[in-house]
């Protein structure tokens, strides 16, 4: 198996997976919540705001571990960032009267990215919605993400959207690409996941859903660039069809690339562990391969 050239939106090599065993072989009783906090202070990990991307280095392990490259120690309790606990949906309180009108009544539409460290009511308060509203439910973010509340024009809740990190490989998406597992490792920060997308079951507007994933593809690279100081190329998105067509992705100019094999992110090859989904892309920019590729 290949070093990954690229992990978390940096550079990584020999030298960097050296820093990370020794620091776990010297310090065999520390935490995982500890040595991603050593871990991001070693390397000055910070975002723009000065605050440690501990969370960035918590999964940059994690996929450390998932290859084989490192042992991580066992998990002692949940995160102290909630990861592991469902938000308190039970207090959120949303109007939802029935809403069926035409988009241009509720245009235009505020996008509202509460990711932020100082957004924390309001990212609370989507966390909740996604937990209590999506099917899939929603635990508190890992790693890289954008969390968006959508409303209307009058303010009123219609939704929420969240983007992370991307696949580790999806056969389909990688071969459209065309490029080599080196390629992918060096550039995979180049690809954002849209990983929730909810809009709630008392709205009823036709054409929102694809207005909303328009209205975001044309903001999402400024505002990743904004938190994390890197460009991204390229959005995806996994549909399971058991439950949605995945019309509004067609209609926002998503492409579909066909199906996934079914293995999920942790699956192991040729094992069916979780539902087969159908794969949509959106370019961000003209040269998009070029950029993924390095070429």
């Amino acid at each position: 198996m290949h070093l990954p050239t690229r992990l978390q939106g940096r550079a990584f090599g020999a030298e960097e997976l050296r820093q990370i065993q020794v620091l776990i072989g010297q310090n065999g009783q520390w935490s995982r919540y500890r040595l991603s906090r050593e871990l991001a202070s070693l390397w000055n990990w910070r975002t723009p705001q000065g605050q440690l991307k501990d969370m960035a280095a918590r999964t940059l392990l994690l996929k450390l571990q998932e290859q084989g490259w490192i042992r991580l120690p066992e998990p002692r309790m949940k995160s102290p960032t909630r990861s592991g606990r469902a938000p308190a949906a039970a207090r959120l309180a949303l109007d939802e009267s029935p809403l069926e009108s035409v988009l241009t009544e509720l245009v235009p539409l505020r996008l509202d990215e509460v990711s932020r460290a100082d957004r924390r009511e309001p990212r609370r308060q989507l966390e909740a919605a996604l937990h209590q509203h999506h099917y899939l439910g929603y635990r508190s973010r890992v790693g890289q993400n954008l969390q968006y509340w959508v409303c209307d024009r009058r303010d009123r809740p219609l939704g929420c959207v969240v983007f992370g990190a991307p696949a580790w490989q999806c056969a389909a998406r990688d071969q459209w690409i065309g490029w080599s597992a080196t390629e992918r490792a060096r550039s995979l920060g180049g690809i954002v996941n849209n990983t929730r997308f909810l809009i709630f079951r008392w709205v009823r507007v036709p054409g929102l859903a694809s207005h909303i994933l328009s209205l975001v593809s044309r903001r999402i690279g400024q505002d990743w660039q904004a938190k994390y100081g890197q460009p991204i190329w390229l959005l995806e998105t996994f549909v399971d069809r058991q439950r949605f067509a995945g019309t509004c992705y067609r209609a926002a100019n998503w492409i579909d690339l066909g199906q996934t094999q079914g293995r999920g992110r942790q699956g192991p090859a040729g094992v069916l562990s979780t539902t087969i989904k159908e794969v949509y892309v959106r370019p961000l920019h003209r040269n998009f391969r070029g950029h993924l590729r390095g070429v």
